[in-house]
């Protein structure tokens, strides 16, 4: 069986011909210029790999997308949280939507600029994690309780800063992704229903340092059609023209995030499209209503940026059915195994004659049945010691990954142009066993 050429994700993955690495009839899968199997030779393998110029790629098709309206790009950092990311994003004049302290504290990190453009979501806010919010001087809180709009008017009473505000309201918008990332619906534990957000509104007037700022939304990830955003928006505009008659200075609208991207073969061909028809879909509704929009991408950013390296460790037959056991696991990258969900799998070196595919598992050392990459996928022939390149794992792997099994997370590697710089060192067994007492 011919196989056909395996995909690439430009402009940061592609395959070129580099004769330091491989024969001339060879081609390697680089990362901007920087050839995968050179770094998973300095570095070792499971390694992560990302490439900088996507990053700005896509950063830059929102901004072109949304030029001409008011608006801040806020990066969401539970997508992919390294330092050297986020300083990136912070460069270009990202903000960012943090959902724990902790990613508050990675914002302080790489600029203390920052927290002015950040917005603090999640539903189980801890005193503590707003007192930081508060003396960060972060840009607006969404509350998604009432409870927690008490704790945040008696935190903000105690240390006399003034807190923005803006009520996550669930539009009860269907959006068409998984389940376990399908969050606007009033089954759900994220916002509140729409019918309370109002009454929501007003407890916050009764108290002193609150101040209303803001409308918020956010329906789920992975959504590739716009319909849903637009529904949830003219949802949005209604609740604003409400609210605003009510006497509430609302000044700001979280979009939230949830733009998918494609994750078979060819996902970035038409990113620029998507990127305005979802501009349109939010832009609509809300015009004339002169709100500032601010955006929360993660996926749509990071996703196609970064590659998981790993090395084939053995083939294994079963009763006629054929495996592919790599050293990468479902601790490095958890995707497959929690949601099913689908990542295209290539060679890292590609060579002019190896043209054979066959049907394989590719699976991880980790003893669970769940540990696993692509069930009865076609493939490439590759051999034990050969290596694959996982794609679109930018977003959502490293910061999911886990030492279960007692495994060492793996390294990261940022690439720019013809630089590669490690930005997360291998975990050793000593960096495992520090924390634990005998």
């Amino acid at each position: 069986m011919k196989a056909e050429r395996p995909p690439e994700r430009p402009p940061g993955f592609t395959y070129r011909s580099d004769k330091r690495i491989v024969r001339a009839s060879q081609f390697t899968m680089h990362a901007d210029d920087v050839s995968l199997a050179m770094l998973a030779e300095r570095y070792g393998t499971p390694l992560y790999v990302y490439s900088a110029s996507a990053i700005r790629e896509r950063y830059q098709e929102f901004e072109r997308a949304f030029q001409g309206c008011e608006h801040t790009v806020c990066y969401s950092v539970k997508a992919n949280s390294n330092l050297s990311i986020l300083r990136l994003l912070s460069r270009m004049g990202a903000g960012f939507d943090i959902v724990s302290g902790g990613e508050l504290h990675r914002i302080a990190e790489i600029s203390r600029k920052s927290a002015a453009k950040t917005v603090f979501s999640g539903v189980g806010k801890l005193a503590g994690e707003i007192d930081l919010a508060l003396s960060t001087g972060i840009l607006m809180f969404n509350v998604e309780s009432a409870s927690e709009l008490d704790l945040l008017a008696a935190r903000a009473a105690h240390l006399r800063k003034r807190a923005r505000f803006a009520v996550r309201a669930n539009p009860d918008v269907t959006a068409e992704t998984h389940p376990y990332i399908s969050t606007g619906l009033h089954e759900h534990k994220f916002g509140v229903p729409w019918r309370d957000a109002g009454e929501l509104y007003r407890l916050g007037d009764s108290f002193p340092y609150l101040k209303a700022a803001g409308v918020s939304v956010h329906i789920g990830s992975q959504i590739t059609e716009v319909g849903p955003f637009r529904e949830s928006m003219e949802r949005v505009a209604s609740l604003v023209r409400s609210l605003r008659a009510d006497h509430h200075d609302i000044r700001y609208v979280d979009a939230g995030g949830g733009l998918g991207i494609v994750y078979e073969p060819n996902a970035a061909i038409g990113f620029a499209k998507l990127a305005r028809q979802y501009a349109q879909a939010l832009l609509g509704p809300l015009k004339s209503l002169g709100v500032h929009l601010l955006l929360e991408p993660g996926r749509a950013i990071v996703g196609p940026a970064g590659v998981l390296v790993t090395r084939v460790i053995y083939r294994k037959r079963n009763e006629g059915k054929q495996f592919v056991v790599v050293d990468a696991a479902m601790t490095d990258l958890l995707r497959p195994s929690l949601y099913d969900a689908y990542h295209e799998i290539v060679p890292v070196v590609l060579g002019a004659d190896s043209s054979a595919a066959e049907k394989v598992d590719v699976v991880g050392p980790v003893c669970e049945t769940g540990d696993f990459f692509a069930h009865g996928r076609q493939l490439r022939v590759v051999g034990e010691g050969d290596l694959l390149a996982i794609l679109d794992t930018g977003a959502y792997g490293m910061v999911l990954a886990s030492n279960y099994n007692s495994r060492m997370r793996p390294a990261e590697v940022l690439v720019d142009g013809a630089r590669s710089r490690l930005v997360r060192k291998r975990e050793s067994l000593r960096d495992l066993l520090a924390p634990e007492r005998i």
